[in-house]
């Protein structure tokens, strides 16, 4: 992990120096940038593997910055900003975000989050899985992409872990705080915004009907589950009839009802 390349994006020159300092005594090569444009510059020039991202940026926002990286890149994004609302995290994911941090933050915090990210499998750890196919899904890690009906979606890192740890747990019921934990890291238990936007741009690339999942499957108030068996419901079948067992009917209109909720 040292020896990583970081590039701090932010428009305080207190805060980038402080930054600058503590990551490369920490042994992490570091560069700065004090608005969009000049990162997206340094991006062109140089290959980082994370990038934190002040949200609030003069000229180009921080949310322009981190949707033009992403389009071009798959490097990590951590953003930081003083917005601590659940929709201002939702937006920053939604742009490519790996990850939050709320400022003023605990330099501990930020490097935990660092490390963190940084520690996530890259492609070479997947290189020796199978190509996976699930009817008219494939899915290829080493490429980081799934293929559904002729469609190819490319795979943010993010997305290649969610979905790596959903296929190496197959048809099992894993809580939030599990799947947090596993892909995000320890100190993530508790950010059900980040599970939720991820798989909601999961059911995007890999579901014939993101809005009526047969993969990932919500468990209401628990969890998600990756459906592979042969009986993995199909979002195009009529609904059930009536249940002669209310608990069971009342579960079924709960599910319905939680379908994009985490």
């Amino acid at each position: 992990m040292n020896g990583s390349r970081i590039l701090v994006v932010d428009d305080e020159s207190q805060l980038r120096r402080a930054l600058r300092s503590t990551l490369s005594a920490l042994g992490f090569v570091v560069a700065d940038a004090p608005t969009g444009e000049a990162a997206l510059e340094k991006l062109r020039e140089e290959k980082f593997d994370l990038v934190l991202l002040d949200i609030n940026l003069p000229g180009l926002s921080g949310l322009e910055t981190c949707r033009a990286i992403r389009a071009r890149s798959e490097v990590s994004i951590i953003m930081l900003s003083v917005r601590d609302r659940s929709e201002d995290k939702i937006e920053a994911l939604d742009a490519g975000a790996d990850g939050y941090i709320t400022k003023p933050f605990d330099v501990n915090e930020l490097l935990a989050r660092v490390r963190a990210t940084l520690r996530r499998a890259p492609t070479s750890a997947f290189a020796e899985s199978r190509q996976i196919r699930l009817g008219e899904l494939e899915i290829s890690f080493r490429d980081r992409q799934v293929k559904l009906r002729g469609r190819t979606a490319r795979l943010t890192p993010t997305e290649v872990d969610l979905l790596h740890y959903f296929v190496t747990h197959p048809d099992a019921v894993l809580p939030h705080d599990q799947i947090l934990q596993a892909v995000w890291g320890p100190d993530y238990g508790d950010e059900v915004e980040y599970l939720r936007v991820f798989v909601n741009q999961l059911r995007k690339k890999i579901e014939p009907e993101p809005a009526h999942p047969k993969y990932i499957v919500t468990e209401p108030w628990l969890g998600y589950r990756f459906v592979t068996t042969q009986d993995a419901p199909d979002s195009s079948s009529p609904l059930p009839q009536e249940s002669k067992h209310p608990e069971s009917e009342a579960h079924r209109k709960g599910e319905q009802a939680n379908a994009d909720e985490p």
